[in-house]
């Protein structure tokens, strides 16, 4: 293989990438900290660059400025805007910067007979076609999901489409919200993680809450709390253990007799929203892990899965999307 030194080491957001999808799938959680590097990297590449394009001054040249210009100044804000309305975790959001940061245009790597990645695109931003190939993979993990609830016999729509059916014992370990209510499936259930928090700011486990729900939904059963920490799987705090629920526990100062389970308590007694849950979600979600031994969840899937796939397709073939119209006779 041969390519230049910068297209070189632009190869390292692969294992990282690799790592920060792999860490969270298992704690939903990616440390700020493993973009720096990228981020450093890339800013060093781009001066690189960019002392060669500016000693040349061809139209070439010009158009790599513009390209580079599109990903800080487009792709880089898109990840940002994302994250602002939801759509994106800050994992994704600052991954995505990274690589507007790193590779901003296509880089190139020659092989015996061909080059790669196979498809280059028109526009020419490769921060821009990580994205797009991230979006494309994104599309069809429903289809996925549903292909494997049918294969388990699960067939419940439109729950197939974007949950699945897990043990309510497995959820201090699970990730993603409920994908039911009492009443039937909803988008907006409870997150898991405020769960896990809640358990952890009463001292207690989900096992004991279930063993004994009357005691757990009176309010005067709340004794001394705990910190929620973020509800990340594998925190110190116990969240899934044993752990009985006192019948003659010390109730907390002053409980509220109107506000069951202590929702309202717990969320005026934390720092933050525990993911934006409001007390009649948590209550909602309380009432249906208790009553049912199997629950619906959706566990979405961390935006860095398919985008590291999407990155590792990109310096492959290229553009997914680019190539499909192009097969089509579109472009």
């Amino acid at each position: 293989m041969f390519a230049s030194v910068p297209d070189i080491l632009r190869l390292a957001v692969l294992p990282v990438l690799g790592w920060a999808a792999w860490r969270d799938v298992r704690v939903r959680r990616v440390p700020s900290r493993t973009w720096y590097p990228l981020v450093g990297l890339g800013a060093l590449l781009l001066v690189w660059d960019g002392v060669g394009h500016l000693s040349v001054g061809t139209s070439a040249d010009v158009l790599f400025f513009v390209r580079v210009g599109i990903s800080l100044l487009v792709v880089a804000p898109i990840a940002y805007l994302f994250w602002r309305l939801g759509g994106f975790g800050g994992a994704d959001a600052k991954a995505l910067i990274a690589i507007s940061i790193l590779l901003p245009t296509f880089p190139t790597y020659y092989f015996a007979g061909f080059t790669l990645p196979v498809v280059v695109t028109t526009l020419g931003v490769f921060s821009m076609t990580i994205l797009t190939n991230t979006v494309v993979l994104a599309a069809g993990y429903p289809l996925a999901l549903l292909a494997r609830n049918l294969l388990d016999g699960e067939v419940a729509f439109p729950a197939a489409l974007f949950g699945r059916r897990i043990p309510t014992s497995t959820l201090p370990t699970a990730h993603g919200r409920l994908f039911e209510t009492t009443e039937g499936f909803t988008r907006s259930g409870l997150d898991i993680d405020a769960l896990r928090m809640y358990l952890r700011w009463r001292g207690t486990s989900l096992e004991a809450v279930r063993a004994n729900p009357e005691r757990a939904r009176d309010p005067g059963s709340i004794g001394e709390t705990h910190d929620p920490t973020d509800g990340a799987v594998g925190d110190d705090a116990d969240d899934g253990g044993s752990v009985a629920l006192d019948a003659d526990g010390t109730a907390a100062p002053d409980p509220d007799p109107d506000d069951p389970w202590g929702a309202e308590a717990f969320l005026e007694g934390i720092e933050g929203t525990a993911y934006g849950t409001s007390p009649g979600t948590l209550r909602e979600g309380l009432e249906v892990v208790t009553e049912r031994d199997g629950v619906w969840i959706s566990p979405g899937i961390p935006f860095i899965v398919p985008m590291f796939v999407g990155t590792l397709l990109a310096f492959v073939y290229g553009d997914l999307l680019f190539g499909a119209l192009g097969a089509l006779g579109v472009v």
